[in-house]
């Protein structure tokens, strides 16, 4: 595996993956702002893993690349939600989760789209707050899918910042 890391996130990369690790500004006027902007919006620490060629532009839930996405594609997404998100109670789980492929759904889909499916699950670790968002190519081919992701997340360090 390959190594990637930034922002206190370290993700091994299996052969033929690709990813990246940024910190995504808040903007205004199309414009990115380097502190909080006028609503107190923080820029946010964005993880985008997959097993397919990744577009440039994409967002931070994977739009522009899910639609990309064949029936043996995986996409792995972490978003960092802010500090003070640690202590809610949608965060409370502990530790980097393994995956269900049986939790696995086309209902949990940020945009619903013909065979694939996802899985939301929040937690913390680190003192850090995270949404990870998966989606499956196929919701068919869940059983083989979901422990190829489940092996990239066991590689997943997040470290204190």
């Amino acid at each position: 595996m390959t190594p990637l890391s930034s922002h206190g996130v370290t993700v091994g990369l299996p052969a033929g993956w690709e990813g990246e690790i940024f910190n995504r500004a808040p903007e205004v006027d199309g414009r990115s702002l380097s502190g909080p902007d006028s609503s107190g919006e923080v820029a946010r620490n964005v993880v985008h893993l997959a097993n397919f060629a990744l577009p440039a532009e994409r967002g931070d839930f994977g739009s522009g690349a899910v639609e990309l996405m064949n029936s043996g594609a995986l996409l792995v997404i972490l978003f960092e939600h802010g500090p003070e998100s640690v202590e809610m109670a949608l965060f409370a789980r502990k530790g980097v989760p393994q995956l269900d492929p049986d939790e696995f759904h086309p209902q949990q889909m940020q945009r619903t789209l013909s065979g694939q499916s996802g899985r939301q699950i929040f937690f913390n670790e680190a003192g850090r707050a995270f949404c990870l968002y998966v989606v499956l190519g196929s919701h068919r081919q869940r059983q083989m899918l979901v422990p190829l992701v489940n092996e990239v997340l066991a590689t997943l360090d997040i470290s204190e910042i």
